[in-house]
């Protein structure tokens, strides 16, 4: 098969630090090439420079389709059918869904929008993905997953030979996943090239041909799909084995710290009743629309229940506002870290301390910097977050970072209750790890949490029992070291 993309001894540094070193990479026309690697292992850099937004180091060649470019320019590499769909999206949110997915199509002529033309566009590859949205709705008033959704479509819009896909599927549902594979793969027949750089490893085997693996910016092989196993590729990329194994907690012995009993909010979910012990990590999976994050959101305060009850230690509850939640001990890190967890353009410590300012009050009623920096400081030690300067901007963190940020802003309240909406999407194994560490060390200090995610494995191996959410009603529940991947696979699409 012919080659449509080959670089050769790429190296780029930042500051002396080298983010790839030597690395050579190729691709063939119609493959799915999987990237993967750690958070810092240079997939982005690499990426970047396929796009055109980075120049390499000299000494290296770029090939695109037999012809050779000492280095790319962002319209050299679009010219040349590279399409990125970048991990941020890189959406607009004051545009409609059908203009953010045919924008390209009307780049030249901003002045003259041919509406009829932009809805064509848009309907049509929207219909490549089977997907159905709205084209006159605001992108933000989507959803993270509907959001994604849009961006892939705009990149199928743009009739490309290579799309680039960053963490693609980092908020879609199984379900959604299955769909954009299937793409993948109809692209694939269409001669249509796939880089797919994903941090769920499953699906790197389930739709790459080879994986070429990144670690600390070099290249430490190219592999057959077929002849490697996602432990191997975990232990590639960051020289770890991770195994994790089914537990019997016994917490029998202890009164439930939250009961929820027929809680109900039309058109969202209905009948909804469990109970969550002190030390529990109860789990909450289903596909989407299910109406997890929404009961999530009404546990917080954020999105009343219409009827049903809420009991805390036995005593019931009015959560209409998340100050009142917060007020009973209840923490929350949503989905959406980025839009809805941290104030990005503020300081690592100014994210970590914002649930506990006045905490940090002076006699004079001003934030006292020694408190506000030792607390952070606290947070920052206790969940080993990687920092250079609690200064920085808390967008400069990676992923798994920010994510343990969020965490850190709630565990400074000394929350009884903490919910946790998705809180691996998007961050490295690594990262994954080092988060459910955090969770098994705060329910053996008698935290409950209630875990929702729609990975199975999540929800088996690091909650006690999962609870399964369908068409906005609880249909089973499950003891964790009594049931299997299978068995909770077949009862999430049953």
């Amino acid at each position: 098969m012919a080659e449509f993309l080959h670089l050769s001894n790429i190296s780029k540094s930042f500051g002396g630090v080298r983010a790839l070193q030597d690395v050579t990479f190729a691709l063939d026309v119609g493959e799915v090439h999987c990237l993967v690697g750690e958070n810092g292992s240079g997939k982005s850099t690499l990426i970047k420079i396929i796009a055109g937004i980075l120049e390499p180091a000299t000494g290296g060649r770029i090939v695109i389709d037999g012809k050779e470019y000492p280095g790319l320019d962002p319209a050299q590499s679009t010219a040349c059918g590279i399409q990125v769909i970048y991990q941020d999206l890189s959406l607009f949110p004051n545009l409609t869904v059908g203009e953010n997915i045919a924008i390209a199509q009307n780049a030249g002529a901003p002045h003259f929008v041919k509406r009829r033309e932009l809805r064509r566009v848009a309907r049509a590859a929207m219909q490549k993905i089977g997907v159905s949205l709205d084209l006159d709705v605001k992108v933000s008033e989507l959803s993270i997953s509907a959001r994604q959704l849009v961006a892939i479509c705009r990149a199928l819009a743009a009739n490309a030979r290579l799309v680039i896909m960053d963490e693609p599927t980092s908020s879609l549902t199984r379900h959604e996943v299955d769909v954009l594979l299937e793409l993948v793969r109809d692209m694939q027949a269409e001669g249509i090239s796939t880089l797919f750089v994903s941090h769920r490893l499953d699906e790197v085997l389930e739709v790459a041909s080879r994986v070429t693996v990144l670690r600390d910016g070099k290249n430490l092989g190219t592999f057959p799909s077929s002849e490697i196993t996602d432990q191997k590729l975990a232990l590639l990329m960051t020289g770890k084995e991770f195994r994790y194994n089914l537990t019997k907690p016994d917490l029998s012995d202890r009164q439930p710290c939250l009961s929820v009993s027929q809680l109900c909010r039309v058109g969202e979910y209905d009948d909804i009743s469990f109970e969550l012990r002190p030390g529990e990590i109860l789990g909450v999976t289903g596909l989407l629309g299910s109406g997890r994050t929404e009961l999530a959101l009404s546990l917080f305060g954020m999105a009343p229940a219409d009827s049903g009850e809420i009991r805390i230690d036995g005593e019931r509850i009015h959560l209409r506002t998340n100050q009142a939640a917060i007020a009973a001990g209840i923490g929350y890190v949503p989905e959406d870290r980025l839009g809805l967890g941290l104030i990005l353009d503020q300081s690592i410590s100014s994210n970590i301390v914002v649930t506990v300012l006045k905490m940090l009050l002076g006699p004079l009623g001003l934030i006292n910097p020694r408190k506000k920096q030792s607390t952070a400081d606290r947070w920052i030690r206790n969940l080993t977050i990687k920092v250079a300067d609690p200064s920085n901007a808390v967008k400069t963190l990676s992923g798994g970072n920010q994510q343990r940020v969020v965490v850190g802003k709630w565990l400074a309240r000394s929350p009884r209750i903490l919910i946790l909406d998705s809180p691996t999407v998007g961050v490295d194994i690594s990262a994954k790890d080092g988060i459910y560490e955090i969770v098994r060390n705060l329910a053996a200090q008698g935290v409950a949490v209630l875990m929702i995610s729609d990975e199975i494995p999540e929800v088996l191996y690091h909650s006690h029992r999962v609870l399964i959410m369908r068409n906005g009603r609880l249909t089973g529940e499950y003891v964790s070291h009594l049931s299997s991947e299978q068995e909770l696979m077949e009862a999430v699409n049953a």
